[in-house]
């Protein structure tokens, strides 16, 4: 989405991410007061000072959300790649994906941020105009199309090469994302 989006930025526009625009722009951050890190996980209360919570009120802002299974893995083979210091990093570098899953502390840290805690302001006040599911994008984006006045297209980029979610997880495996996933499972219609 983020790669489409920014085939139409403007020459003054600000991207925040990692695409290869918003890399190049990288340095037009610098300077910029913000609560938290821009970064392309940004919340919407991590913006606050680069935007208000009124200007984000005012806007169109979306969202993409993912199964919860399929991201918990994702997330667990992400982290793998990683080589910075952190815990979730060295966790998953220290065991295999039941073990990630069943530790305490990404029960905790996930189930402390469901697609909610990304688009909610420093006021407190949830502002996402639509959230899209990945996997049912060209269903829910009719909003967005008709906001934009155009539709995009969306090939697909930065496909990983793992296997299917569903043969990660043993029931008791599966159980744990759907405790503490249930919020946005509830929301989004996911099932396992």
């Amino acid at each position: 989405m983020a790669q489409a989006l920014e085939g139409r930025a403007m020459a003054d526009d600000i991207l925040i991410g990692d695409t290869p625009k918003a890399r190049r722009r990288r340095s037009r951050l610098d300077g910029l007061v913000a609560q938290g890190r821009l970064w392309k996980h940004a919340t919407l209360s991590d913006i606050d000072g680069l935007l208000s919570p009124a200007e984000i009120a005012d806007a169109f802002t979306f969202t993409l959300v993912r199964n919860p299974w399929d991201r918990m893995v994702s997330y667990y083979h992400w982290l793998r790649g990683q080589s910075f210091d952190h815990p979730a990093v060295r966790l998953a570098a220290s065991c295999d994906f039941g073990g990630f899953l069943e530790a305490p502390e990404t029960q905790i840290a996930w189930a402390a941020q469901p697609a909610r805690h990304y688009m909610t302001t420093s006021d407190g006040v949830e502002r996402c105009t639509l959230y899209l599911r990945l996997e049912h994008v060209a269903e829910d984006a009719g909003p967005l199309w008709s906001h934009l006045g155009f539709q995009l297209d969306l090939p697909r980029v930065n496909m990983s090469a793992r296997g299917a979610y569903r043969s990660y997880y043993s029931d008791d495996q599966a159980a744990i994302v759907a405790r503490i996933a249930a919020e946005d499972i509830t929301r989004f219609g996911y099932r396992f």
